[in-house]
């Protein structure tokens, strides 16, 4: 990559990024207009049936809805079925330990480490520990504290640092978000390499190393490997057992699936390594989306480039209390809808630029999977409907076809999706969880209260760009995963 983004301070400056392509406004014109549009025609449509008899009855309507959803449930149970089973021959990026260590001092280049923190000052003290553990040599490492300027608490908890930490201040402005404080970070780094950590991180002491030796092995055109997230605390309870299986099943099935197929990468929120340039080339992360990291991931792809996943392992503390999950969940899929909606505004751009597969998938991905954990609970209301009062109120809404395929997609597709949880705990370890996944249908309902906490506040301006912050440090004690020897689990794999 080039060093042309380098001024002579040594410090960064970040490209501009399009405002076609900021969340900063919800919707294009053309959004607006087609928002407005469908509604109204659907409108007159009925208002015309009911007074003249023209046109198509609103039980039709109903009907067509019902249909329309049953495609895509069936669609988007089919592409991440095909996905995750492609992950088991996906040639991820896995390095062989000798060589890792082999590397002396001298040939590794500078690295920047980001750490955005707010109110984290409970962590702190374990974080600096394991950020100070990194194997990597100091004179080469850059590690900033990213820390709101108005943040007292963390302040106060901050001991006397020397090199290789910086502590950064954050103006408190709006958006005030993580990535905004990232890009401050940024425009400072020094790192030919830059990759990002949370507060309760816990990253191999090698990564960085590991990120290195990956981007030289790899083609130009890779200008971010992901690691792999994984919870230290799957056995905290039901919900953490929960979410430990979703990592399990994103990271080490989903994601290396989009990998083998060369599809968009939504990325992690933590442990993306990039090269510096590239990141500054693509502007740096959007302030005002709340997942700016799948956000850059379907960048990065627009612009011809690739993310590879490599097999190195953050673990993070899962969330063992519902009102954080909630927020924390919520503020996802708030950002995934921002995401959608952004590479939307301009549909034939953004075919032209990934091509029809990678288009699909993007949308697959991005934007229908999270529309059917808006349309779940309407699902769930109809079953129970015909559970109670037999055919006598949902027969008419569901013709043949539509009664078939909408069965189909409960029934199979349910089992498809819970099979594939288990094949994640199964592929990380955790196989006391696996028992867990017959239950996991009353997870997922919890993830439709929060879409449509999602919605409510995408809806509203003073909420739209709202970042709702996770509480770290709920479990008490450095508790150890108890999911056996997850590198040992692993296949070989080599870089392509």
């Amino acid at each position: 990559m080039s060093t042309s983004h380098r001024e002579r301070d040594g410090r960064a400056a970040i490209g501009v990024l399009d405002p076609d392509l900021s969340a900063r406004r919800l919707l294009s014109r053309g959004q607006a207009g087609v928002a407005v549009a469908v509604p109204a025609v659907i409108a007159v449509a009925l208002l015309t049936h009911l007074a003249f008899g023209w046109g198509p009855s609103p039980l039709w309507w109903c009907q067509a809805a019902i249909a329309l959803a049953t495609a895509v449930y069936l669609v988007v149970l089919a592409f991440k079925t095909v996905v995750v089973l492609g992950a088991w021959e996906a040639a991820v990026i896995d390095l062989d330990e000798a060589d890792v260590h082999r590397l002396s001092g001298e040939a590794l280049p500078p690295y920047t480490v980001l750490v955005p923190l707010y109110r984290e000052a409970a962590v702190l003290p374990a974080l600096l520990e394991r950020l100070a553990g990194l194997d990597y040599p100091a004179e080469s490492l850059q590690i900033m504290l990213l820390i709101e300027e108005d943040d007292e608490e963390t302040r106060a908890a901050l001991p006397e640092l020397s090199a290789p930490f910086e502590v950064v201040l954050v103006p408190p402005s709006a958006p005030r978000t993580k990535p905004k404080a990232c890009n401050i970070g940024l425009a400072r780094a020094r790192g030919e390499y830059v990759v990002i950590y949370d507060a309760e991180d816990r990253p191999d002491p090698d990564q960085l190393r590991k990120a290195v030796l990956a981007f030289r092995a790899l083609p130009g055109r890779v200008v971010c490997v992901q690691a792999e997230l994984q919870y230290w605390n799957p056995w905290t309870n039901w919900l953490t057992r929960c979410f430990a299986a979703e990592y399990a099943t994103h990271f080490s099935l989903m994601l290396r699936g989009l990998d083998r197929y060369r599809l968009p990468i939504p990325l992690g929120g933590t442990s993306n390594h990039f090269r510096a340039d590239a990141l500054l080339a693509l502007g740096g992360w959007d302030p005002y989306n709340v997942t700016e990291d799948a956000d850059l991931g379907i960048r990065i792809a627009r612009r011809g480039w690739d993310v590879r996943m490599m097999v190195s392992v953050t673990e993070e503390e899962a969330n063992s209390r519902l009102g954080n999950w909630i927020r924390q969940r919520s503020r996802w899929i708030k950002g995934y809808l921002q995401t959608w909606l952004v590479h939307t505004r301009h549909p034939v751009r953004l075919w032209r630029q990934l091509g029809t597969r990678r288009t699909l998938a993007f949308h697959l991905t991005m934007g229908l999977s999270t529309i059917t954990t808006l349309v779940n609970p309407f699902f769930w209301g109809l079953t129970l409907l015909y559970l109670c009062t037999g055919t006598q109120y949902v027969q008419a809404l569901f013709p043949p076809v539509s009664l078939y395929c909408g069965a189909a997609a409960m029934v199979i597709g349910n089992s498809l999706m819970i099979y594939c949880m288990m094949a994640g705990c199964l592929e990380r370890g955790l196989f006391p969880a696996v028992r867990a996944m017959l239950t996991i249908p009353l997870y997922w309902a919890l993830m439709s209260v929060a879409a449509y906490k999602a919605l409510w506040q995408l809806a509203r301006p003073d909420r739209r760009h709202f970042w709702e912050l996770t509480e770290h440090g709920l479990v008490e004690g450095d508790l150890q995963p108890a999911i056996g020897d997850v590198m040992g689990a692993k296949r070989a794999r080599t870089p392509e």
